[in-house]
């Protein structure tokens, strides 16, 4: 059996997800990484056979423009939205840095990761 997967690594966003009002109004930066995988059937040329990269692209566009207060939530309904998107997907793993957080002392970025594994 092999395992097929199609990763963006590094996409950079500007958008205004926090728990405070004032990041919600001002903003930062956050970098996505995306990883699914799954078992590959048939043709590997055949683009509906396998996960386009450009429509997990249009996926974390769409959710980072939907201002959540957690990244958790932001995590969840990627994942959600790419599992309703590929139902042949065996496993996700998505990951959000916070660049810079808005608390004391030098953090250079928070992190939150979420993984979705097919039983």
């Amino acid at each position: 059996m092999f395992t097929q997967t199609v990763a963006l690594k590094d996409v950079k966003f500007y958008a205004f997800h926090g728990l405070y009002p004032e990041e919600q109004l001002t903003g930062n930066h956050f970098i996505v990484d995306v990883e699914v995988a799954f078992e590959p059937k048939g043709n590997t040329e055949d683009l509906e056979r396998t996960v386009n990269y450009e429509v997990l692209n249009q996926i974390l566009i769409e959710e980072m423009r939907n201002t959540q207060k957690l990244l958790e939530t932001v995590v969840r309904n990627m994942i959600d939205k790419i599992l309703s998107t590929y139902i042949f997907i065996d496993a996700i793993t998505i990951g959000i840095r916070k660049i810079n957080p808005p608390m004391p002392g030098q953090v250079g970025h928070s992190f939150v990761q979420l993984k979705y594994q097919c039983n």
